[in-house]
């Protein structure tokens, strides 16, 4: 079987195979529409693509292979780098080789890519817009906050900022309005969302990312992978008689984890699970942010817990703390 190792460029990618003869090959194809086209057409349909994972630069590749019903893989080139051994010197028909080298050794291991459908596509699209509106935001009202304290300040700098930074709110609201649309007229995506954010502590922005990135939880379909990927699952530290002490991976999307804790603060103050959850790992002298870690990992079983069972969150299906009684009218009594 022949194992296409391609490495991914803007303008354009090199490619390295096998042929039939046993003779190694290269090519460079434009990183476009026509070249990759024309490429394709060239590869045989039981062969397999490997490219190392460059972000959009290989969208449009994925999506015509996809097209064309070519098995496609995209790795991470860290992976890649670290599964060879020593390597020296670097060129971009140097790596498309290391890239074949890598798909024909770890054929079990490559996991094939499929393009996401319309509607995922521009939900990303407009995340991602929104992102970056944000930020925008953020910058203008720092530096408004940083020339506050400027003894003279400029009456016409004011008024610009203020006038920017209100079409920047209103530019974000409808970008959030769109989102929303896309979501409800998806049925599929609709129900995720809405069994979701059923949690307290799970809002409209942690719920889009998490759809977005793990593929309406279909790509990464379990929370312990998530919790993986999102950097809030410790993974073991030993060594023979050395134990040391349990750490999560730096190599995790710092800004889901950044959603979540955001999230898991919201939730250990307005949801009484874990409210009671904190307050016993605290009284165990346990240190804040592990504690937080902790629940941001507890909220991501909890979604996909309702995600896979399809049941809304409910606080009825809660343990109620012993140490209150409820009564009717609302008042409660602590119990010694």
């Amino acid at each position: 079987m022949q194992v296409y190792g391609i490495d991914l460029s803007m303008e354009k990618f090199d490619v390295n195979y096998i042929d039939q003869n046993g003779q190694e090959r290269k090519k460079e194809v434009k990183n476009k529409l026509k070249g990759i086209s024309n490429f394709l057409a060239t590869v045989p349909a039981d062969a397999i693509l490997c490219a190392e994972n460059t972000g959009t630069y290989s969208d449009m590749l994925v999506f015509l292979s996809n097209q064309r019903g070519l098995r496609i893989a995209l790795a991470p080139g860290y992976t890649i780098k670290h599964s060879l051994g020593m390597v020296k010197g670097k060129s971009d028909s140097v790596d498309a080789r290391r890239v074949r080298e890598y798909g024909e050794r770890f054929q079990d291991k490559l996991i094939f890519n499929y393009y996401d459908r319309e509607e995922i596509v521009e939900l990303k699209s407009l995340y991602s817009l929104r992102s970056q509106l944000v930020k925008s935001r953020k910058i203008l009202r720092t530096g408004e906050h940083s020339r506050s304290n400027v003894p003279m300040q400029s009456i016409s700098v004011k008024k610009h900022t203020n006038q920017a930074l209100a079409h920047l709110d209103e530019e974000i609201k409808e970008v959030e309005k769109e989102i929303e649309e896309i979501i409800k007229t998806d049925l599929e995506l609709n129900e995720n969302y809405e069994l979701s954010v059923s949690i307290k502590g799970i809002g409209p922005v942690i719920t889009t990312d998490l759809i977005i990135k793990t593929g309406n939880f279909k790509t990464i379909d379990t929370a312990r992978k998530a919790a993986s990927y999102a950097g809030v699952c410790p993974f073991p530290n030993e060594s023979g008689k050395m134990v040391g002490k349990r750490k999560t991976s730096p190599f995790a999307d710092r800004k889901l984890k950044a959603l979540l804790y955001m999230g898991a603060k919201s939730a250990v103050k307005h949801n009484p699970e874990y409210r009671l959850y904190y307050q016993k790992k605290k009284l165990e002298g346990k240190p804040h942010y592990l504690i937080m870690n902790n629940v941001s990992n507890k909220m991501l079983r909890t979604i996909y817990s309702v995600v896979k069972n399809k049941t809304p969150y409910s606080l009825d299906y809660l343990c109620p703390d012993p140490r209150e009684l409820k009564y009717s009218n609302g008042s409660s009594k602590k119990v010694a």
